[in-house]
């Protein structure tokens, strides 16, 4: 609650990272987002700043992109379930983006809870897209709006949670888990200007972080887009974006 509320520091709202890019010429890519804060940008100058934003841009010269982003600030993964799962499967993505675990971990769901619901996303999106990217988390324990006393709790929840979102992950053959222990959790701690003036979302470079420890998977997942093409060429069977 102390961290939650502090007079001192600013509130942002969210934003819309949503956006078309590319050649109309070009084979179609639709790309759907789901989960937290951390797609819609608090903070942030410019949404073209968000790291869902960025990779979709940066496949604007192989696909004619189309991002829909229906992530929602302070979503827990009962919130996707709820408010966003059915929408995103409308939608039928190539490609789908899931990053929702720190209101989770911070907020302390019971882990065997989310394991279950993160479960149901996973499933429910790989019925439709032929990949999907799921981030996992980083450490929360280098947020500087939270006090020094509950850090080293959140940062073995962080460690939980992300260990939980690896476990799920390996039951889906279509999910691509992003490894997020890594350059993604210590550059917040060696750089604190990675984050925007309210001490608890990144700011744009701090999504430049997000972005590039995020390529490796996005690239991997457009392999994944293509081989479904190919195969579904292969028995005549079109697959395109409604």
């Amino acid at each position: 609650m102390r961290a939650a509320h502090r007079s001192d520091l600013p509130s942002f709202t969210n934003q819309d990272a949503s956006g078309v890019w590319g050649d109309a010429a070009l084979p179609p890519l639709r790309i759907v987002a789901v989960g937290d804060s951390s797609l819609t940008g608090p903070g942030i100058e410019d949404p073209a700043d968000i790291f869902v934003s960025r990779l979709a841009r940066s496949a604007a010269d192989r696909y004619r992109v189309e991002l829909i982003s229906i992530g929602v600030g302070g979503s827990r993964v009962r919130d996707v379930i709820e408010g966003q799962l059915a929408e995103a499967v409308r939608l039928r993505p190539d490609l789908a983006v899931v990053s929702v675990v720190t209101n989770d971990a911070i907020r302390a769901t019971p882990l065997a809870r989310f394991r279950r619901d993160l479960d149901l996303i996973l499933s429910r999106l790989e019925e439709v897209a032929a990949a999907v990217i799921l981030l996992g988390m980083g450490d929360p324990g280098s947020v500087p709006r939270l006090p020094p006393t509950i850090r080293p709790f959140v940062t073995w929840q962080g460690r939980r949670f992300d260990a939980a979102c690896v476990e799920v992950a390996t039951r889906h053959p279509r999910i691509i888990k992003v490894n997020s222990r890594g350059r993604m959790t210590s550059a917040f701690w060696e750089d604190r200007s990675l984050f925007a003036g309210d001490l608890f979302h990144a700011n744009g470079r701090g999504h430049g972080v997000f972005a590039e420890e995020t390529r490796d998977a996005f690239e991997a997942a457009l392999l994944m887009v293509e081989r479904r093409r190919g195969a579904s060429r292969a028995t005549g069977c079109g697959l395109a974006a409604d």
